[in-house]
């Protein structure tokens, strides 16, 4: 009996993958000081039968760090903390790539570290509110309209934390080009009223950040190194699609293809009541990046297989039932029922509903 393709290795770039199954980036909070703990190194060495994992949204800069405990990597100290982790999940045989989440307008000052700043495309508030420890949910800060120097000083900013995420071992980065946060802010008209170059009256305007961001990052660590997670007709942050989300993807996808990037992740959470994520708009991205691309949003097994099948993807990724099945992989082999996670604790700090689910 053939080995089902979702199990089967895959080479990714320069890397060698045991098998296709992604782990989601998943927001957890538990990074106190914005410094991943030994708590977090347990929770990824635990969940490392995945081919591929992909951290939780790490902020590249101060200005970043928009909700309470998420982690950084722009210091010292991070980037020694976050070594240890990649050191575990190497252990275990998997890679890990370090999610780039700037949260940009989806912030609350009291979030941030002395001196920093809520910046995004736009001085366009989230309409939703931010939670900031000790005081509950918050309207969202303001947010200031970046300048060219804030634009540039940014762009440099990811550029600096893609030598730091190769310094703390890991395999590669993904740019957090979704969910609303700042590439997807200056991606989309909702949150980007710019009428200057970084503005979104033309594809081309539209999608230079994102493709600034990652030709300064290739630049630095090599293309086979980072990739992108994208969301055409997400909603979440404040989001809408609107009449031209396809072409811009399309076009997107195009110039990130002539650079080279590792794959390109689309983020489809439409499963979990978001607005659908047409196949056309997956087809028009497959076809002009021509590279890996990985799948996500609500995946079984069957569904896996046909889609790896049918050649709509080349990875499928895995969010929610990983925080609570830790050894997923071998759960979706064997068939076995999976542990529903408990959505209480799925950002309070402390190992409940972290690192506490059974590894057996």
């Amino acid at each position: 009996m053939t080995e089902p393709l979702l199990f089967s290795p895959f080479r990714l770039g320069n890397l060698e993958l045991k098998n296709r199954v992604v782990m989601s980036p998943l927001t957890r909070n538990r990074s106190i000081g914005n410094v991943p703990g030994d708590l977090v190194v347990t929770y990824y060495q635990q969940r490392s039968e995945a081919g591929l994992i992909v951290t939780e949204g790490t902020s590249p800069s101060p200005n970043g760090l928009g909700y309470p405990r998420i982690p950084g990597i722009f210091s010292a100290e991070q980037v020694a903390a976050w070594k240890k982790v990649t050191d575990a999940v190497h252990a275990g045989g998997a890679k890990i790539f370090c999610q780039f989440m700037h949260t940009g307008r989806a912030s609350h000052q009291a979030n941030l570290p002395a001196g920093a700043r809520v910046l995004a495309p736009s001085a366009i508030a989230l309409p939703d509110p931010i939670y900031v420890d000790g005081q509950g949910n918050q309207p969202a800060t303001t947010p200031v309209a970046m300048t060219e120097q804030d634009i540039e000083s940014t762009i440099e900013e990811f550029a600096k934390a893609a030598e730091n995420a190769v310094a703390a071992g890991f395999d590669g980065v993904e740019l957090h080009g979704a969910n609303g946060y700042l590439i997807d802010q200056f991606l989309n008209p909702v949150s980007n009223t710019r009428d200057d170059r970084w503005g979104a009256g033309t594809l081309e305007n539209r999608i230079r950040f994102a493709v600034e961001v990652a030709k300064r990052a290739v630049a630095r660590i090599g293309k086979e190194r980072v990739g992108i997670r994208v969301s055409p007709y997400g909603a979440f942050n404040g989001m809408a699609a609107d009449a031209q989300v396809e072409e811009a993807h399309e076009a997107l996808a195009a110039e990130l293809g002539k650079l080279g990037l590792a794959y390109m992740h689309i983020v489809d959470h439409s499963p979990m009541g978001a607005p659908e994520v047409k196949a056309s708009v997956k087809q028009k991205i497959r076809e002009a990046f021509k590279g890996t691309i990985i799948l996500s949003g609500g995946y079984d097994v069957a569904r896996a297989e046909a889609d790896l099948a049918a050649k709509r993807g080349d990875l499928v990724a895995f969010g929610r039932p990983f925080i609570s099945n830790p050894k997923l992989v071998t759960k979706l082999k064997s068939g076995a029922a999976l542990t529903p996670p408990d959505f209480s604790t799925f950002y309070t700090p402390g190992e409940k509903g972290y690192t506490d689910y059974p590894t057996a």
